[in-house]
């Protein structure tokens, strides 16, 4: 995810300084990877040089002074192009786990054991994931329903490529 973009989308919603945007992006975003206040204000520097924000005013506190960010005009057209593009699509057609299943067939270890050990690391994930969407609001049941939809997949291939392993095998030594 562009770090950039996200800023700039919660600026849209009005100025703020650096560590209340920490917080917002936190609450919405960061909940498996909070971002760094360091990367917040490097982050906002970039935006700032690139003409896609502007400080506007500066709030004394209890600690160091806190410099407000507004998006520019600039700023809310580069989101808007950003919002319509579309994600490049992942695929993943020569994954690490495709290599491991012939590198075992290859040296006559056990492929099927390859499968067995990483179906048993998905349906762990799934079940963790699981209990984290029953207990989480609308936000964490939309970002673990798609995490499990893309382990369901990958166990579908599991079992698929289970399924072909002799085919697999014969492949491998010719």
């Amino acid at each position: 995810m562009s770090i950039g973009h996200a800023l700039l989308g919660l600026l849209e919603t009005g100025p703020r300084h650096g560590y209340d945007l920490k917080r917002v992006y936190d609450e919405h975003f960061g909940q498996d990877r909070p971002l760094a206040y360091g990367q917040v204000y490097a982050t906002l520097s970039r935006l700032l040089k690139n003409g896609l924000v502007e400080e506007r005013g500066v709030e004394a506190g209890g600690g160091p002074e806190r410099k407000r960010y507004a998006i520019t005009d600039a700023g809310v057209t580069d989101l808007g192009a950003w919002l319509v593009t579309p994600e490049n699509p992942q695929v993943y057609l020569q994954s690490a786990l495709y290599t491991k299943v012939v590198l075992a067939l290859m040296s006559g270890r056990s492929a099927e054991e390859v499968l067995d050990v990483q179906r048993a690391a998905h349906l762990r994930t799934m079940r963790e994931l699981t209990r984290r969407k029953q207990g989480g609001d609308l936000a964490d049941q939309l970002i673990c329903d798609h995490a499990l939809f893309h382990l369901e997949a990958d166990l579908r291939w599991l079992e698929l490529t289970a399924a072909r392993l002799t085919e697999l095998a014969k492949a491998v030594a010719e």
